[in-house]
């Protein structure tokens, strides 16, 4: 997943993300009724503006992430900050922790990138590795609006760069399939990746297959889900 989330990803949405980071913070706060000085895994945590934010209001935070470049910057940027943040390289279908944390993020879309199989063990092995009674919060694109408002192409600019991605639905593997051309200082650089979204039923019950006890869906603001709602966030509970 380099290719799709390192620098040039951060290049083009990191600005425009870095603005939401507070408010983002405050609703993982709430919604997952956090405590200082809970253990707490940003699973997918890329540079770090999640669990930077988690780690200044008091939480044992651990950040994992394939790119390693996404984790120096997290890094430099916990080290700026004087915060203590265990960031470590590695596949979220393979955790090396059991029974560990009280809570674990996996914010903005970060689930969902690889075969079924693949996206089952992430939400086993995360089960595995919260203790009992800890709580899981995903956040991820809400299926069932955006089918009902699907754009074959986007465009995304950012200092004469440009981002154009082109793409498609396949209703029989339930992923969002994107085909990426990207300009960047005069480079041309072609990439295709795919994202399986879920509805709500869908993604409830592999994670109560998974062992979660209690799934809840919710909007991006935290109220109950519904078909206007352009995000989902899910709270299971271990």
């Amino acid at each position: 997943m380099e290719g799709v989330f390192g620098d040039d990803w951060v290049h083009f949405f990191g600005e425009l993300l870095d603005r939401g980071s507070d408010s983002e913070t405050d609703l993982i706060w709430r919604l997952l009724d956090v405590e200082p000085g809970m253990e707490v895994l940003d699973l997918g945590c890329g540079y770090g503006r999640i669990a930077n934010h988690l780690a200044g209001r008091g939480c044992r935070v651990t950040g994992l992430d394939v790119v390693p470049a996404l984790l120096d910057r997290a890094r430099r940027d916990a080290r700026e900050q004087g915060l203590d943040v265990a960031y470590v390289e590695g596949d979220m279908r393979n955790l090396e922790w059991t029974g560990r944390f009280d809570r674990v993020v996996c914010w903005f879309t970060t689930f969902g990138y690889f075969d079924d199989e693949g996206n089952r063990r992430v939400l086993r092995e995360v089960a595995r590795a919260l203790r009992p009674g800890g709580r899981l919060l995903l956040e991820t694109m809400n299926r069932d609006w955006l089918l009902g408002r699907f754009q074959h192409a986007s465009v995304v600019e950012r200092d004469g760069d440009r981002i154009v991605d082109r793409h498609r639905w396949e209703p029989l593997t339930g992923r969002l399939v994107t085909e990426r051309t990207l300009i960047r200082d005069g480079r041309v650089k072609e990439l295709e990746y795919f994202l399986r979204l879920f509805p709500f039923t869908e993604l409830r019950d592999w994670l109560l297959e998974a062992g979660f006890t209690a799934v809840d869906g919710l909007d991006e603001g935290g109220d109950p889900l519904t078909l206007e709602s352009s995000r989902m966030i899910v709270v299971a509970t271990r």
